[in-house]
């Protein structure tokens, strides 16, 4: 994580209002699975093209997330079993900053993403009326929703300088259910966010030369399958067996 650092010290900074411009709520989200060791590689001669996101002086901030789900897991199985049209519901903390959200995630029919936020006070374990109403409209969940993950990572975010483009960079992957935890060492999960597909990207041409081929990478579907033995996740396993190799090798 050193070397990635010193690399990411070279790129010129954006401030949270200059990345405005870019917030990409509905997008088209392309994820990469990526051995900690290749990241400064990839990145190295990328300052030209990028900038990265500084807040208060600092590069990258630790995430946490508190996902929520129905008693028999429907988010979770409408992933695993491939539905167009699903769902995510989170709070989301980005530590340090005092900000914090409750987020829809929705993946629509034609394969983008839309995301829905409303900034509340803390994470919480139990919704507000105001807050049951806003998941109930954008989620439409077929039950009570409940805490059901919790997951922390890092994350620094790039900015394209002239690409309606960003990228994040996941590492430090942990998830804890009860007093159960797991963690991914070793792995980024890199996710390129575009307003539309199309070639041009000078980070996606790096994963296609590393070659790191598109994956779908879900954290609340990965950090459940490793949390809750007997779940059913066919779909899961063999992107933990990659990942775990990816992380022996960083």
């Amino acid at each position: 994580m050193d070397t990635l650092r010193e690399t990411l010290a070279h790129f010129p900074a954006i401030t949270l209002g200059e990345m405005d411009k870019v917030a990409l709520q509905s997008r088209v989200d392309t994820k990469y699975l990526v051995s900690l060791g290749d990241l400064p590689g990839v990145l190295a001669d990328l300052a030209d093209e990028y900038r990265v996101l500084e807040v208060g002086g600092q590069r990258g901030v630790r995430y946490r997330t508190l996902y929520f789900d129905t008693a028999r897991l429907q988010f979770f199985h409408d992933h695993h079993n491939g539905r167009p049209r699903r769902c995510k519901v989170r709070m989301r903390e980005y530590v340090g900053s005092g900000t914090c959200f409750l987020e829809v995630k929705r993946r629509t029919g034609r394969g983008s993403t839309d995301k829905r936020r409303m900034p509340i006070p803390a994470l919480a374990e139990t919704f507000t009326p105001e807050q049951a109403a806003f998941v109930a409209l954008h989620a439409a969940p077929d039950g009570p929703l409940f805490p059901t993950l919790r997951n922390e990572f890092f994350r620094y975010t790039l900015v394209h300088q002239e690409r309606v483009e960003r990228i994040t960079l996941d590492l430090s992957i942990a998830f804890s259910l009860g007093d159960r935890q797991a963690e991914l060492p070793g792995i980024c999960i890199a996710e390129l966010k575009e307003g539309r597909t199309g070639h041009g990207s000078p980070f996606a041409a790096r994963m296609h030369a590393l070659p790191a081929p598109p994956t779908r990478f879900s954290k609340y579907c990965v950090g459940s399958t490793l949390l809750r033995p007997g779940i059913k996740a066919n779909l899961f396993k063999p992107l933990l067996l990659r990942a775990r190799k990816l992380g022996r090798a960083a």
